[in-house]
């Protein structure tokens, strides 16, 4: 099978979506298929691909991480050339947001191609927490998609037979009801409306399948009327690499003070500096390991000088995976502290796969974990703060909770490229 895949930014730029769409990449090829990746040229050195179909973009940042390829007849020329020499095709793959995911449902309409479409955003959270005026971008964002995407005539939307993945436990709705026995369809996201939801409801439209890496974000995409039935597919975490972790790892916890970790970019939705005033507030005597970078670092070195905190806290940086896995490991416990933005988080997953419990403030996420946390109550600095205490006190006396074992297996890379290969045949098929 031949997968065309599209994404907003470069595979090897940084990010969450990235590091996911490089490890589908390799395993899908592991698995004896094609791949071909569409997204906006680096605009600085990084490894080559083959697999790489770099379309002309601008830089939009100023240290030139990540660019921008604008969706229209020019950029569809251009790749209509560059995919003669890589067809046939048989399913395109987006994984993006905005312009990647516009030129990725302009190509597949242009050929008549099925649409697996990956929603690895909340774009009403994220805008709200990065631009000045989201209402105005939202209603920019929606007017920009009415404009840039194809009818939604021009093939099959999708499907309402979509199945869970059974690495993942199934989205429920509050209640504990499967909300496909509500009304709920795409046609409770109308056009006139202008939200990220609507937004998220024009690709959806254009899809063959939808999928979701998590439960808790497809039930509120189907409960959105984003698309009637969302597949869940976790993203996972490399065999190999999860296998060397598990080898080398300490089969016994290192003595000394509890050892908690922080990793994330660095940015207001991330909440990191309400972690190290809960740390600071907290009182706990522990190790305190800041991972990752990011705007707000030189407040967050500020804000430790000041606060003097009881615990030992140090800045650790960005660091390659492996290493950063080794570190996860060996901490007694991970801290998750971003509420209702992130559609995975994959910190505490990849934590829960090498045994290591995590502190979670977004309870989306603790009850998709299923067990081995330590559960903030609410969003405030003290609730946070009681919670790290509560998880020294456990892993000064030897209780901590622990992930359920099931973890490690169920997010592999390997299952989840599976599962997703069996969204590719279905999408297929439904077109025939």
């Amino acid at each position: 099978m031949h997968v065309v895949m599209f994404a907003d930014q470069h595979l090897e730029s940084l990010g969450g979506a990235q590091v996911s769409m490089r490890l589908q990449k390799r395993f899908l090829e592991r698995a004896g298929h094609v791949v071909t990746v569409v997204a906006p040229h680096l605009h600085r050195p990084a490894s080559d691909d083959p697999a790489y179909l770099d379309l002309p973009s601008i830089a939009i940042t100023p240290d030139r991480e990540y660019a921008l390829t604008w969706p229209g007849a020019r950029t569809d020329r251009f790749l209509d050339a560059e995919m003669g020499a890589r067809l046939p095709v048989d399913v395109v793959h987006v994984q993006a947001d905005f312009w990647g995911a516009f030129i990725g449902h302009r190509y597949a309409a242009r050929h008549g191609l099925p649409v697996v479409h990956t929603m690895h955003n909340r774009v009403d959270v994220g805008i709200e927490a990065t631009a000045p005026f989201p209402g105005l971008v939202l209603r920019a964002l929606n007017a920009w998609a009415r404009r840039a995407l194809p009818a939604a005539g021009s093939r099959s939307g999708a499907q309402p037979s979509a199945r869970r993945d059974p690495g993942s436990a199934p989205a429920r709705g509050e209640d504990g009801a499967d909300p496909r026995d509500a009304a709920s369809s795409p046609s409770a996201a109308p056009s006139s409306r202008i939200d990220g939801w609507a937004f998220l409801h024009r690709l959806a439209r254009l899809s063959r399948a939808v999928t979701a890496p998590s439960g808790h974000f497809a039930r509120r995409l189907e409960q959105h009327g984003v698309a009637a039935s969302v597949d869940v597919i976790w993203n996972g975490i490399d065999d190999d690499v999860l296998d060397a972790a598990l080898a080398f790892g300490p089969s016994a916890r290192r003595p000394g003070r509890p050892r908690f970790v922080w990793l994330g970019r660095m940015s207001p939705e991330k909440r990191m500096l309400p972690f190290l005033e809960a740390v600071a507030a907290s009182g706990i005597d522990a190790e305190v390991e800041v991972i990752g970078g990011g705007a707000q670092l030189a407040a967050a070195r500020r804000f430790v000088e000041r606060a003097q905190p009881t615990a030992a806290v140090t800045f650790a940086g960005r660091l390659p995976y492996a290493e950063t896995l080794a570190r996860l490991a060996d901490a007694d416990a991970v801290v998750q502290t971003s509420i209702g933005f992130e559609t995975q988080g994959m910190t505490v997953f990849e934590a829960a796969s090498l045994g290591t419990p995590a502190v979670v403030s977004d309870p989306d996420i603790a009850a998709e974990l299923g067990g081995g946390v330590w559960a903030v109550t609410d969003a405030t600095v003290p609730a946070l703060a009681e919670a790290l205490r509560r998880a020294a006190a456990d892993i000064a006396a030897g209780s901590p909770v622990r992930p359920h074992p099931s973890i490690a297996e169920r997010f592999r890379q390997s299952s989840r490229t599976a599962a997703m290969v069996g969204v590719y045949e279905r999408a297929v098929r439904a077109g025939r």
